[in-house]
């Protein structure tokens, strides 16, 4: 790959479309292992929730080491990095239905999740320095909506190869896999570097001005932890979701993402962040109490459907991050706030895992007093948030 030419540089050769393809790329892979999980992880496996949890945390370490890309910057410019993130993820999606064991499955899991929390770091840290403000929610919006019509292409093909090809996980797995390897040395031929406006430190940054969002992203690793390890495997566990009915669940997800994500953005734009995190974290208490005493299963995928949609409410903490942040700190933060939000990713699912044990219905019941702190906490944000105005109450 070459330094960008502005004069040789192509139409399509632009920041934004470049994030497009690779929001493309990460949820072929992720949404695919996402989606085969419980039920490879059951059936091959012989799962209990004490493994899916230890799995779960395990898969969560690479994210609280998310700190340390602002290192491998050192080395390495960011833009690639994202690619190699790439290929890692694709790599251990392709690899993860050879090896049906308990310590196959925590092998692989490790080399995946590497490859996604690296990713998904770079991804956020490249998005807000190549972004304008003005714009950054309804772009991120979009991102949202193209990952989720790759989600939706690739619970299709898992839905039609579990349906009718009744293919075996190793092939779904090596397939989806080896797409994302794919769009990722494609990006890599295509896509020229693009510049950095404000050179970023190549170090670990932490300021007592941001300790609201830091919080605020605590709060929301461990909230989605809830989600992401328990709301699935209840599906699976209590209500007997096959493959395909999981597929088809994440796919209604993907569609309305693929119409309300943009959309979301833009209202985000207008009302501001502090109204639109109070609006997500009012529905999550909402709906965690939900899980907890759901005895039917269409009401548990309705609520299922509306955890996930809150999910794009999240673009609010991003933004108002990028308009309080001094412009070099962006790269360092971004991998920092990976790590804080990862902080209860490593123990969240293996204790809530014994819990599960006792009661689900006690572990959907924290996820709904973590939303109600999250609440309380987002009443400090200033309507304006700027430098300088991190919290409203020193305005």
């Amino acid at each position: 790959m070459q330094n960008m030419d502005s004069t040789s540089q192509k139409s399509w050769q632009k920041p934004e479309l470049l994030l497009i393809l690779m929001a493309i790329a990460v949820p072929v892979s992720f949404a695919s292992w996402q989606t085969l999980l419980n039920n490879f992880a059951i059936e091959q496996a012989s799962f209990t929730g004490k493994e899916i949890g230890i799995l779960q945390s395990l898969r969560e370490i690479p994210g609280f080491m998310a700190f340390s890309v602002v290192f491998m910057l050192l080395f390495i410019k960011e833009q690639r990095l994202a690619y190699i993130s790439l290929i890692l993820l694709g790599l251990g999606t392709a690899i993860t239905g050879l090896f049906p064991s308990v310590l196959g499955l925590y092998i692989t899991t490790i080399i995946m999740s590497t490859g996604f929390h690296y990713v998904e770091t770079l991804q956020t840290s490249l998005s807000l320095q190549w972004i304008d403000k003005k714009n950054t929610a309804e772009v991120m919006g979009k991102l949202i909506a193209a990952g989720s019509f790759a989600s939706i292409t690739s619970f299709l093909i898992i839905w039609l190869s579990d349906e009718f090809l009744q293919l075996d996980y190793k092939w779904i797995y090596i397939f989806m896999g080896s797409l994302t390897v794919f769009i990722a040395l494609l990006a890599a031929k295509l896509y020229p570097f693009f510049p950095q406006h404000t050179e970023q430190h190549k170090h670990m940054v932490l300021r007592k001005r941001y300790w609201l969002y830091y919080t605020l992203i605590f709060m929301s690793g461990a909230r989605r932890q809830i989600f992401v390890v328990f709301a699935g495997f209840l599906m699976v566990e209590k209500f007997g979701y096959s493959v395909s009915d999981i597929a088809l669940l994440f796919m209604v997800n993907g569609i309305l993402n693929i119409f309300f994500a943009q959309r979301i953005g833009k209202l985000i734009g207008r009302i501001g962040e502090k109204k639109s995190l109070m609006i997500e974290y009012t529905g999550l208490i909402l709906v965690f109490t939900g899980y907890a005493l759901v005895e039917n299963e269409n009401i548990a995928a309705g609520l299922y459907i509306l955890d996930h949609l809150f999910f794009a409410m999240a673009i609010a903490l991003k933004t108002y991050f990028q308009k309080i942040a001094d412009p070099a700190d962006i790269a360092s933060t971004a991998g920092v706030s990976f790590s804080i939000n990862h902080i209860a990713a490593v123990f969240i699912p293996v204790i809530f895992g014994l819990i599960w044990l006792i009661s689900p219905a006690i572990v959907f019941y924290c996820g709904a007093a973590i939303a109600f702190i999250s609440l309380l906490l987002s009443l400090l944000i200033p309507t304006k948030p700027e430098a300088g105005r991190e919290i409203c109450f020193k305005q």
